[in-house]
């Protein structure tokens, strides 16, 4: 684990040790249960087969490049988002590093009819059931984050609360971790991310995704993040076979967000 990834860590488990006294896990239980049915962030994703399907991140800023976003609407990004092609939507809910919101989900549902991805970095189960009280649809499960165990706890809840989960890794020693659990406990709730950020140099390349391609048990189920710029790196991974992307930081740094996912979908 980076020092960087640490040091978030290490915050987001006093926040959630203080989201516990605040609201007991039982009160978001019964928020949970009042919810309407998930929308299928795994069948938005992965159909149809072979076909580019574009994950748009809501995002306004990173530790790595600051505040990203100046005019940032969460509601406005995701209905260009989804006028232009979107499959569906990752939304940062983390506050203190990427200036998100939880808050964001439910506006944004019900803006638009698109699955949405709580990104944040999950390390206990009662962020599990936080994200499905405030309406997502999906998690972000960061292998870095977690031990097998852990992770394997916190796969097994999401599917019982009927989220998709994305399980990313950064390197070949995470993702020969994993890889055996893809698909676990069922069939059709998981998908998994292979991240190109170098976490230590905070550097981009798709090609770390190409290069994991081997260890890669079902690649309909891949989604390559981060440094996804343009339609050559788009067209790269399609001749790989790998058609699932996740998009965020190039389309938040443009003018209009919506048709520059256009231009990267080749529309």
């Amino acid at each position: 684990m980076s020092d960087v990834l640490a040091e978030i860590v290490k915050t987001k488990r006093a926040e959630v040790a203080a989201a516990k006294r605040a609201v007991p896990v039982e009160v978001l239980r019964e928020r949970a249960a009042e919810q309407p049915r998930p929308r299928n962030f795994f069948a938005a994703v992965t159909r149809p087969a072979g076909e580019l399907r574009v994950i748009a991140e809501v995002k306004k800023a990173s530790p790595s490049a600051g505040v990203i976003r100046e005019d940032f609407d969460p509601v406005a990004i995701a209905k260009n988002y989804h006028a232009n092609g979107a499959a569906a939507l990752s939304c940062l809910t983390d506050e203190r590093y990427f200036q998100g919101s939880l808050a964001y989900i439910d506006r944004i549902k019900r803006a638009v009819p698109l699955p949405v991805l709580r990104k944040d970095f999950i390390v206990d189960p009662y962020q599990v059931v936080e994200a499905r009280a405030a309406g997502a649809d999906a998690i972000l499960l960061i292998a870095e984050c977690l031990g097998e165990a852990p992770m394997l706890d916190l796969l097994i809840l999401a599917t019982e609360l009927k989220m998709t989960t994305l399980v990313e890794v950064h390197d070949y020693e995470s993702l020969i971790q994993v890889r055996s659990h893809v698909g676990f406990p069922h069939a059709g709730y998981q998908l998994l991310g292979i991240n190109n950020r170098n976490l230590r140099e905070m550097t981009t390349d798709v090609q770390h995704t190409l290069d994991l391609l081997d260890q890669v048990p079902d690649k309909s189920i891949l989604v390559s993040e981060s440094g996804i710029r343009t339609r050559e790196d788009i067209e790269r991974l399609a001749q790989a076979g790998v058609h699932r992307v996740l998009v965020g930081e190039h389309l938040m740094r443009q003018g209009d967000e919506g048709a520059a996912l256009a231009a990267l979908m080749g529309r």
